[in-house]
């Protein structure tokens, strides 16, 4: 019997959080989209009001502790430092029949996800292509983008299934890419070379689409990154690094990537997901990674 997904839950409240807990309250109704928190974190929302583009949110919030009925799709948006503490307290409310996505760059949440809940939960996600970004409480969207989805080794075909029903029925952008961990392993290319150049260099996306210093480390960064890959037994080649830099190129000159609004708004940053992710396997396989070893240095 194929699953039917009607209710969705949404953890964490930062600029996707708070676009996803959006459309979807709007597509189905408050009642059917809770944005799980603790008391304390819920009554700041309260207070301070949540906005996205400049109206105020109105979300059914609901202190995770409090709550019994299962979930039955489970997004995770938190930065990956709060992962496993946000694991932790929604932990009883992952069921038999939950499905699990996560928003979140790199290539480690969903592992962990697997490892917590088990990995026939997991629907593996991207989320790319959407320009958002979060001031305070305040979160800003000129492009909400689209979730790649698919699943890989113990993933099972019903719960992809489900997602992508439920998301037809809502009218969510999604795609599904034929290779999926090639889609992931891409995403984390790009995001090694440009949220790190761009953080390093505290410039914009201007500062790696002129030719220069930046943008020949991030170049760098990325061949890293496909060393790295093939030696992980995944296909990434020059084609892939030419293709994500053909996309920086077109990209908004004065944006910028997530983790140079994180740097300077004094919050921790992903560069233990980006160069500290490929910096680990190329110890593991024996391969030199200068560049990203100098990211996770310096930014962290």
């Amino acid at each position: 019997m194929s699953k039917n997904i009607q209710t969705i839950d949404i953890v964490g409240l930062g600029a996707l959080g708070v676009m996803y807990a959006d459309f979807f309250t709007k597509k189905l109704g408050k009642e059917k989209v809770r944005v799980l928190a603790d008391e304390a974190r819920i009554e700041r929302y309260k207070k301070e009001q949540v906005t996205f583009n400049g109206k105020v949110c109105d979300f059914q919030y609901c202190d995770a502790a409090k709550e019994s009925r299962p979930s039955e799709l489970m997004l995770f948006a938190v930065k990956y430092g709060a992962l496993e503490t946000a694991m932790e307290e929604n932990a009883h409310l992952v069921g038999e029949n939950t499905v699990l996505l996560s928003v979140l760059n790199g290539i480690r949440s969903e592992e962990d996800l697997g490892r917590r809940f088990g990995r026939e939960k997991v629907v593996h996600c991207i989320a790319q292509k959407m320009a958002a970004m979060k001031e305070g409480n305040a979160a800003i969207c000129t492009n909400t983008g689209e979730l790649a989805i698919g699943i890989l080794g113990d993933g099972r075909e019903d719960n992809l299934a489900a997602v992508k029903a439920f998301f037809d029925r809502t009218g969510f952008a999604y795609s599904c890419p034929g290779d999926m961990r090639h889609a992931m392993w891409g995403k984390l290319l790009c995001n090694v070379g440009v949220n790190q150049t761009v953080s390093l260099f505290g410039g914009t996306y201007q500062s790696v689409q002129q030719e220069g210093e930046a943008r020949e480390m991030m170049k760098a960064a990325m061949r890293e990154t496909i060393l790295v890959a093939n030696a992980e037994g995944v296909d990434l080649t020059e084609k892939d690094l030419t293709d994500w830099v053909t996309v920086v190129d077109g990209l908004n000159p004065d944006g910028e990537p997530s983790m140079r609004q994180d740097s300077k708004a004094g919050r921790k940053t992903e560069v233990a997901l980006f160069g500290g992710t490929i910096c680990e396997l190329g110890k593991k396989h024996g391969i030199a990674t200068p560049v990203n070893d100098r990211f996770l240095q310096e930014i962290e």
